[in-house]
């Protein structure tokens, strides 16, 4: 029997949490390092999973298989393909960062202070989102899936309410509550959307008497497995509903601002970062998979709202007063552009909206991030209590530049191919929505630009004037992100070559082929 690597690499963050809890409470330095340590050596499986993995190969590879609850056909089936590998290795890597720039998040306030704030509960329930997340990643039984697609948001609730940002402009009675309001609203939105799609998921084994991803896509590929055309359209819409609140897509985001803006930076980049793309990811895998017909019929009106999320995220992010508050409103513009590349029903779609998941979760951890050293310095969120920073803290404002030019997807940062990518497998089938999205980026450039001025440019303020500069640990967190915006912004082909047979046969699941070109090449 070989080595369970797939399960071993989601058990091993789940194992840490239960053991960063277990510290005793003394000793909140050794919990922090053990969770390092921990997000380390899963950093070191997803490498493995990565190397092992042949894009050449089969589709699902590195596969387990073990029976669950038989009387209900539930397995406990695990398998990557090389969208969910490359979505597995971003989230890994990005773990060690969200622990090491929230190092100091969790540790008691000061004396006199009624909240107490667990140091090893804060690491331990970052762990248990990683474990789930990367299962989330690897199950091929949609029932295994929805377990955990549902379970990641216990940890995600007590990290929002639990562990707020301590930068408040309000005392702290009225900061608990807007905490808890945030962690309440992203509570009941995703589970709604949860409820949705396990009626769906028992729908789907009334239909085909299983839950096993493969052998319902191989039965409705093969035509054993037969849907009527309403039934796959009221499954289809019950999964994607859970999907577009997860993402998020407008209508349905906007627990998405309160989230992050109540949230320890560390925490909001978990946020949009990582446990968002279970949402887009999930789209790939289950929606076109398994309900191909529902998805071209349902894939104009999907459009409309990835373009509204473009448009509508990107216009409130140039008015924002809050940092976070604008670096969400922009997440929810590129998840617009996410979404809009995999209903494009193109390759160079659906292959860019795969590196912009990636993309996504690098640049915006990277300005997130910095942005959180930036607000812990000066104690507030708002935009309009900074100015002059570059002249005091020149490394902070610089690195705070490359991570904004990254999200306004500037060419030669990893953003750029992404949306390029998609905006071209856009206009191939649909001209209109693709000339509309390009409206997005003007915007982008107008909130990026116009935050750094307002909080880096212009006289020094009294209040920043003896702020420092990054510290190590700090460089250590954003350094690598930046050469990994730079490195996939040159040479973006060493992810582009693993994910784009998975596209290929996604695109075959859907019975879709590339638009031919209008104008056919000289000979």
């Amino acid at each position: 029997m070989s080595f369970p690597l797939l399960t071993a690499t989601a058990a091993l963050p789940a194992l840490g949490a239960v053991a960063t809890a277990a510290v005793p409470a003394a000793r909140r330095t050794a919990a922090k390092w053990l969770a390092l340590v921990v997000s380390l050596a899963t950093l070191a499986l997803a490498i493995t999973v990565l190397v092992r993995f042949d894009p050449g190969g089969s589709r699902y590879q590195l596969t387990e298989s073990h029976a669950w609850i038989k009387d209900f056909g539930v397995r406990y089936e695990l398998g990557v393909d090389g969208i969910a590998v490359a979505l597995i290795a971003l989230t890994a890597v990005l773990i060690p960062f969200i622990i090491l720039a929230g190092w100091h998040d969790a540790d008691p306030l000061e004396t006199g202070s009624r909240r107490w704030r667990p140091t090893q509960g804060f690491f331990a329930l970052i762990l248990a989102v990683e474990a789930m997340v990367v299962i989330s990643f690897e199950a091929t039984d949609v029932f295994l899936f929805y377990i955990f697609f549902e379970a990641m948001l216990i940890p995600m609730y007590f990290l929002i309410g639990g562990f707020g940002d301590r930068a408040h402009e309000h005392g702290e009675e009225t900061a608990a509550t807007q905490r808890s309001y945030a962690a309440v609203k992203f509570l009941l939105y995703n589970l709604v959307g949860g409820l949705i799609m396990l009626a769906a998921v028992i729908g789907l084994y009334v239909v085909a008497g299983n839950f096993s991803l493969t052998e319902i896509a191989e039965a409705r590929a093969g035509g054993s497995l037969h849907m009527a055309a309403s039934t796959e359209r009221w499954l289809f819409l019950g999964f994607f509903f859970a999907f577009a609140v997860k993402a998020p897509l407008w209508p349905l985001h906007t627990w998405l601002p309160n989230a992050m803006q109540e949230a320890t930076a560390p925490v909001a980049v978990l946020i949009t970062a990582v446990v968002d793309k279970v949402g887009t990811f999930a789209m790939l895998r289950f929606c076109l998979q398994l309900f191909p017909e529902a998805s071209k019929w349902a894939t104009p009106v999907i459009l409309v709202l990835a373009l509204i999320s473009i448009v509508y995220g990107a216009l409130l992010a140039v008015g924002q007063r809050d940092i976070k508050r604008l670096v969400a409103y922009a997440s929810i513009s590129h998840f617009g552009f996410i979404i809009m590349g995999v209903f494009a029903m193109t390759s160079q779609g659906q292959s860019g909206a795969t590196l912009y998941m990636v993309n996504h979760g690098i640049s915006t951890a990277a300005l997130m991030l910095v942005a959180g050293f930036l607000i812990s310095r000066r104690g507030s969120r708002l935009i309009a209590d900074y100015g002059g920073v570059q002249k005091v803290a020149p490394v902070l404002a610089g690195t705070f530049l490359i991570g904004g030019l990254a999200t306004l997807s500037l060419p030669g940062l990893a953003p750029f191919v992404s949306e390029f990518l998609v905006l071209v497998g856009t206009f191939t089938r649909y001209p209109v929505i693709g000339i509309i999205a390009t409206f997005g980026i003007v915007l982008a450039a107008l909130y990026t630009l116009v935050l750094y001025q307002r909080t880096m440019t212009g006289p020094v303020k009294p209040e920043v004037s003896a702020m420092p500069d990054l510290r190590a640990r700090e460089l250590v967190v954003v350094a690598p992100l930046i050469v990994l915006l730079i490195f996939l912004g040159v040479y973006p082909k060493p992810v582009t070559d693993i994910v784009n047979p998975a596209v290929k046969q996604t695109m075959s699941d859907v019975h879709k082929k590339d638009p031919k070109p209008a104008v056919e090449a000289a000979k």
